[in-house]
């Protein structure tokens, strides 16, 4: 991969004075009407330095296809004349004078204060004033027609990112460094403003992105005249980075989330390596509108919309997993001697844990049920019961074990840590510790649980590789221009359970049933010619007022050998009591699937079957609001 780096033209026109010229304290202070520049005073040859800013790295996908390049952007400056000997009214008049004939060229508002004109005068008048940053073409071509001679065109490095919105949440965003100071211009000062990342692996890798300046010498005689000037030193640009992610699949996720809902989530990873290889939050928004500076109206639209566009909910939200962590139930059973695939529970309609009542979805009892016929139709009674025999320490454990409730580690800031609630966490928050009224909620993913979509993708991957816990990964390596590989973040084992070969085949035929049985919750992710191991989940969270459902649907595919492992969440709308993990979030895993495999049939229509994973709860802190809300900006929870 190369990347190609521009010395813009302008730098032959920018240094006309002695590399002293300094007439200005850089304070408020008010400015002598005819200051004596330095090379008045000071009568000897130098050699004045400046920096020229290094184009950004690359940031790629895992096939080399770029999320963020570099093009030449164009601003409009104004130069003023050398020697700089004006006084203020002169520079005013000057200045106001160029900047009404580029507003007349360019049909567009330039807005630029005395105080700005004067500073820039007597402190960096060496350097063109910018008046416009980034003219669009139409602007870029009247401009080239019809300017005058102290109207110049800056050619600089502008960060961009050719597939707008896709990735955005992982890719970030830059911005401008802080504007050039008022002060004297100095040696080794850049001749413009570097871009600085801000958001996600543009600021992670900033300091490998950004590259080394360059070196801009101009050299003056005893009298002030120019006598050389040269570029001492090239910028290097900066260094590539290569992600994990591969763009189609995360075009595909990207695009089935747009089309089939207002709030949600996909994760797709492999299991065998951890490399993250999509990962889409929705809604999201355009990093172009950052470049070069963020229009306010556009920060404005984007920070008040409802549907928080600027929030990666894939990593950054956590929600409470409802049904798919019955799962992890049923792991912690196996790997404690608690349970047995043969095992068998009751599966009344309803059941009373303390004060509290937990529904079953169906109406009519389900009689007695081994895992395998439990998780298949996602029974809530029956996991009360196995959950309290297993033991909150267990689930708690073998939770963790798997990556719930701790950050994945990816680079990126924000990472929610979601929450398995322990006693300490009990303590804490309850002033108490668990209670068997908290291991049935646990027991069916509710009360205090919270997990993000990427742990959740995380811990099926353990399940779908019998135990192997590869470290998540969202970047390969960095690469120079030569590409060879300066550091690598190669595949690393962080724990090996080695889940008994019969308990796996258990969890692995409980999860196909799921999907392909016809009593199971996921029929709306069945895919012809693979097969689909997963688990539906659909969870209340929020305010009584203002209570929310999150639909979940989580797994691996093929299910015999996995070759990726993924977690999808649907957000519905709040007091919309409809949504459910079978019905909302199965289809969107289904849909890409069918993408990625070649199939374009869906499964139809809705049945009953969808609804079988909500989990109802008459307890009330299965509605906690202590519980993290993924409309917001989250805040991590500890154990």
């Amino acid at each position: 991969m190369r990347v190609r780096f521009l010395i813009p033209v302008f730098l032959q026109t920018l240094a006309c004075l002695p590399c002293g010229a300094q007439m200005n304290n850089g304070t408020n202070a008010p400015m002598d009407e005819n200051p004596k520049p330095t090379w008045e005073t000071q009568k000897q040859a130098r050699t004045f330095q400046l920096g020229i800013p290094a184009p950004r790295g690359q940031i790629t996908d895992r096939n080399g296809y770029p999320f963020a390049q570099n093009r030449l952007s164009y601003n409009l400056a104004l130069q003023f004349p050398s020697p700089l000997t004006w006084n203020n009214a002169k520079v005013i008049a000057f200045a106001r004078q160029q900047i009404t004939f580029a507003r007349g060229l360019l049909q567009r508002n330039i807005s630029v204060s005395d105080r700005a004109i004067l500073n820039h005068y007597h402190n960096r008048g060496l350097l063109p004033l910018i008046l416009l940053e980034d003219l669009q073409p139409e602007e870029l071509a009247m401009a080239q027609q019809g300017l005058t001679s102290a109207l110049v065109l800056q050619e600089v490095y502008a960060r961009f990112y050719p597939n707008g919105e896709l990735a955005s949440h992982m890719i970030g965003y830059t911005g401008k460094e802080a504007p050039l100071s008022i002060r004297p211009i100095e040696n080794n000062d850049l001749i413009f403003s570097e871009s600085q990342g801000r958001e996600g692996i543009e600021q992670t890798f900033d300091y490998q992105l950004k590259g080394q300046p360059g070196s801009l010498h101009i050299t003056y005689d005893a009298d002030g005249k120019k006598t050389s000037e040269r570029i001492a030193q090239p910028p290097i640009p900066g260094e590539n980075v290569i992600t994990t992610l591969d763009q189609n699949l995360q075009r595909i996720c990207e695009k089935v989330l747009k089309e089939n809902c207002k709030r949600g989530a996909i994760v797709i990873i492999d299991p065998w390596t951890g490399e993250i290889h999509a990962m889409a939050s929705w809604p999201e928004y355009n990093p172009n509108h950052f470049v070069p500076i963020l229009n306010p109206d556009i920060y404005k639209q984007l920070s008040e919309d409802p549907s928080t566009p600027l929030l990666p909910r894939a990593f950054r939200s956590a929600y409470p997993p409802g049904s798919t962590f019955k799962t992890f139930v049923g792991l912690s059973g196996f790997e404690s001697g608690k349970l047995t695939a043969n095992d068998t529970y009751s599966g009344p309609t309803a059941i009373d844990i303390g004060n509290f009542t937990f529904h079953n979805w169906k109406k009519t009892d389900a009689g007695r049920l081994n895992f395998v016929e439990a998780l298949t139709q996602s029974c809530n009674t029956w996991f009360i019961q196995a959950g309290i025999k297993i033991g909150a320490p267990n689930i708690i454990e073998w939770a963790n074990r798997v990556g719930l409730g701790k950050k994945t580690g990816i680079p990126l800031k924000g990472e929610a840590q979601g929450n398995i609630p322990n006693d300490d966490y009990m303590l804490r928050v309850q002033k108490r510790k668990i209670l068997k009224g908290d291991v049935a909620n646990m027991s069916i993913g509710q009360g205090d649980i919270v997990i993000t979509p990427l742990q959740m993708a995380q811990a099926y991957g353990v399940i779908a590789t019998g135990g192997q816990f590869h470290q998540t990964r969202l970047v390969k390596q960095i690469q120079g221009l030569d590409n060879k590989v300066l550091s690598a973040y190669p595949d690393r084992l962080r724990d090996n359970i080695q889940i008994k070969s019969e308990d796996m085949e258990t969890l692995r035929k409980a999860l196909i049933a799921v999907t392909e049985d016809g009593q199971g919750t996921a029929h709306h992710a069945q895919v012809k010619g693979t097969t689909v191991a997963g688990k539906t989940g659909t969870a209340q969270w929020g305010p009584t007022n203002k209570q929310r459902t999150a639909a979940w649907f989580a797994g691996f595919v093929p299910a015999e050998h996995p070759q990726y492992a993924f977690a999808a969440v649907y957000e519905g709308e709040p007091g919309d009591n409809t949504i459910h993990g079978g019905s909302h979030a199965a289809p969107l895993i289904g849909k890409v699937l069918q993408e990625v495999y070649g199939v374009k049939e869906t499964k139809d229509p809705i049945s009953p079957a969808d609804q079988k994973d909500t989990t109802n709860s008459t307890n009330p802190s299965s509605q906690s609001d202590s519980t993290m809300k993924p409309d917001q900006e989250p805040v991590d929870q500890s154990n």
